[in-house]
């Protein structure tokens, strides 16, 4: 069945926009992230310009953290202090990130900056993410965070230290906080919740519990995204609320079967998966913009009156 987005200005299959929603549903609720790390880059290839799949995407995003968090909060693995903290930081980063992003659009660039940071982020993030699992996975160990993250840095000596009584620690509260304007920025900019940058970086530099980290994020996730959809709408108009529907839709459905999937995973191979999927996709992108395409150049007729 065709339907036409008014915005993205393309007819498309709906049954497969449910499809692509409900398969990034469900990994949302298996790993604890968005999903638009993948959705951003599928809508891209399905014929959806880059800066209305990035502005439509945070739609999406909303509605399947919120169906993945009620499944991890009913199982008591969020941390709501410690996802606040978070948020202060992801609501500076958000506002910011839209900001640069009209700007990039103005210019003509965004799209090339889009397809770049996927391309840069995803593939160093996974490429790492890959290495330390399987590692884990050959040695036969659980998740090896918590005893590597006692080792003093740094990092534990920065002001403003709070206490996380659900994640059991006594840390300083500016980490959480870049750790949310960081995927703040990039939600904005790339459409992405940031979860498969937020999963490692609650995990190694924060060292929260496997458990409490996914919900946790989704948390956060929620509230980010929801403001990067407002502001894009008002503010650059990249939102197709058409298309925002259908990949809702899908995603709800799809998270609530993906986080009973990932009660029967280990920590170090969700990672795996995780990282083996994030890679996939950088280097589908990178595989794009050096491959010549088939049509150079597009010409548009001037209408006629």
């Amino acid at each position: 069945m065709q339907i036409y987005l008014p915005i993205a200005e393309l007819s498309v299959n709906a049954l497969l926009i449910l499809m692509l929603g409900g398969g990034v549903g469900f990994l949302s609720g298996l790993f604890g992230v968005g999903g638009g790390f993948l959705m951003t880059p599928l809508l891209i290839f399905i014929g959806v310009p880059p800066a209305v799949a990035v502005g439509t995407q945070a739609n999406q995003l909303v509605g399947a953290s919120v169906s993945g968090v009620l499944a991890h909060w009913r199982r008591n693995n969020v941390d709501v202090k410690l996802g606040g903290v978070m948020l202060i930081g992801g609501a500076i980063g958000t506002g910011l990130g839209v900001w640069l992003f009209g700007l990039l659009q103005k210019l003509g660039h965004i799209d090339l900056v889009i397809s770049l940071s996927y391309v840069l982020f995803l593939g160093t993030v996974s490429s790492l993410m890959l290495t330390e699992s399987v590692r884990a996975i050959v040695k036969g160990r659980g998740v090896p965070v918590r005893s590597k993250l006692h080792h003093h840095t740094w990092l534990h000596g920065l002001p403003f230290k709070m206490r996380f009584p659900r994640s059991r620690l006594y840390i300083s509260a500016l980490l959480p906080a870049f750790i949310g304007f960081v995927g703040g920025v990039l939600v904005a900019i790339m459409g992405i919740g940031g979860g498969f940058l937020l999963v490692p970086a609650m995990i190694y530099i924060l060292g929260m519990p496997t458990a409490l980290v996914a919900g946790t994020s989704l948390f956060q996730i929620i509230f980010t995204t929801g403001l990067a959809a407002f502001l894009q709408a008002v503010g650059n108009q990249t939102v197709d609320i058409v298309l925002a529907l259908l990949l809702l839709v899908g995603g709800v459905i799809g998270a609530q079967f993906g986080t009973r999937a990932g009660a029967k995973l280990r920590g170090e191979q969700a990672r795996a998966l995780l990282a083996l999927m994030v890679l996939a996709v950088a280097v589908k992108l990178a595989v794009d913009l050096i491959v010549r395409p088939e049509d150079l150049f597009s010409i548009t007729l001037p209408v006629m009156t």
